[in-house]
């Protein structure tokens, strides 16, 4: 019995991807389908790092198709690949880099450093090439929280090398100044010094950026949401109602400069006991989904509040490299997914499909 292409691609419109909750035809996802007698062979490619879930998704789509009569071998090729994707008109994506995320507050003390480094650990833990941009000048916290001390090198006295640890490729102006030195600088040398470590730093062909941004909604957070390339924004809160009022003003900021929100994070949403496992909601319940459903933006995941994650944090070993197979790790590599997935539903950058017209008077 001779097997048709159809009969495959009907079989793999079948398999759901559980991730997006496309199946593998609707979704683009399935594509090189080959026939050898009763051999097939096709590929499933993947715009989200998977690393997790690539396995999974290739059983499944065997046994769809291993169900098809008269069916022999059947061997997927299973991957994922990141593009690079649109931003906002009349701005150009950085060389390097794919996509920028920015992980945004209203308001300090909600734990956006932290689930922004974890946010990256994630992303490179499912296989991306992450870095970390610590855009908080006045209060650099990523070098403590990735463990990384030192100054970064510089090749040409113009561009410095990116610091590392835990797989991520990391910058900050907390690497160039003493600890316990105030940046007492304006708006605009805060900008200008923003702009100069995003852009002198020579970082490797990232599928994602991750930007740690700084509390608020002022000048220096419009500046920078008008001239990076942004893909899109995830807005971290706590449940509290004050928390939630300065999430709002962030939400709408992103909206007035055309970035798109990639959903909402809920941090410290329970209180979970570290003696007995009691859980409480002590800063309230249902904040960060209510706010979801008011502006119509994807609620990403909820994270408790626990000693273990400052612990983690504070030692220099975030909770996705502390505990990979905690169920703390397993929330954030859920949202990072999340994220992932949102940025690759995005229209894609094909700025580099166009030739660049040159006029010359001759």
């Amino acid at each position: 019995m001779s097997i048709a292409i159809g009969a495959v691609k009907a079989a793999l419109a079948m398999v759901i991807d559980p991730n997006t909750g496309k199946d593998l035809i609707a979704g683009k996802s399935a594509k090189h389908i080959q026939l050898d007698g009763a051999n097939v062979t096709f590929d499933v490619e993947l715009d989200y790092p998977a690393k997790s879930q690539l396995a999974l998704i290739s059983d499944a789509a065997v046994a769809a198709v291993r169900a098809l009569p008269g069916v022999g071998q059947v061997s997927p090729h299973v991957y994922s690949k990141i593009q690079s994707h649109a931003v906002r008109r009349g701005i150009r994506l950085l060389a390097n880099i794919k996509n920028i995320i920015a992980v945004v507050s209203g308001k300090g003390g909600v734990g956006k450093s932290t689930t922004a480094v974890n946010l990256a650990l994630a992303l490179a833990a499912e296989g991306a090439q992450v870095g970390i941009l610590d855009a908080d000048i006045y209060g650099p916290s990523q070098p403590m929280m990735m463990g990384i001390s030192g100054r970064p090198q510089t090749k040409d006295g113009k561009s410095m090398e990116p610091m590392e640890n835990h797989g991520l490729q990391v910058s900050s102006i907390g690497f160039m100044v003493d600890p316990d030195e105030p940046m007492v600088w304006r708006g605009p040398i805060v900008t200008q010094a923003l702009q100069q470590l995003l852009e002198q730093t020579n970082w490797r062909d990232l599928d994602y950026l991750i930007v740690d941004m700084p509390p608020g909604t002022g000048d220096v957070q419009l500046t920078l949401s008008q001239k990076v390339p942004v893909t899109g924004a995830v807005i971290v809160t706590t449940p509290q109602d004050i928390a939630l009022l300065d999430a709002r003003k962030g939400l709408k900021m992103f909206e007035k400069v055309g970035i798109p929100i990639l959903g909402i994070v809920e941090n410290m949403s329970t209180y979970i006991c570290s003696n007995c496992g009691h859980a409480e909601a002590i800063f309230g319940e249902g904040g960060g989904a209510k706010m979801c459903g008011e502006y119509g933006v994807d609620f990403l995941g909820a994270l408790p509040l626990t000693m273990s994650i400052r612990q983690q944090t504070d030692s220099g070993k975030p909770t996705v490299v502390a505990e990979p197979d905690g169920a703390v790790a397993k929330i954030y590599k859920e949202i990072a997914r999340k994220v992932a997935i949102k940025v690759a539903e995005k229209a894609r950058d094909m700025s580099s499909k166009f030739p660049t017209i040159v006029i010359k008077n001759d």
